[in-house]
């Protein structure tokens, strides 16, 4: 299970920063996107373990 985490994390990192060099003004909005999504991920691995 923190293989699948580890590589959706970096997909996202990889999206969130090309995002990033499109339109540098989505910075804060990427950065809030991605945690939000982390967490979420997070406590879903977490009810199932």
């Amino acid at each position: 299970m923190p293989t699948i985490v580890l590589t959706i994390s970096a997909v996202l990192a990889i999206i969130i920063g090309i995002l990033i060099l499109i339109w540098p003004k989505l910075i804060r909005l990427a950065i809030g996107f991605y945690l939000i999504l982390f967490g979420i991920l997070q406590l879903f691995l977490d009810k199932l373990g």
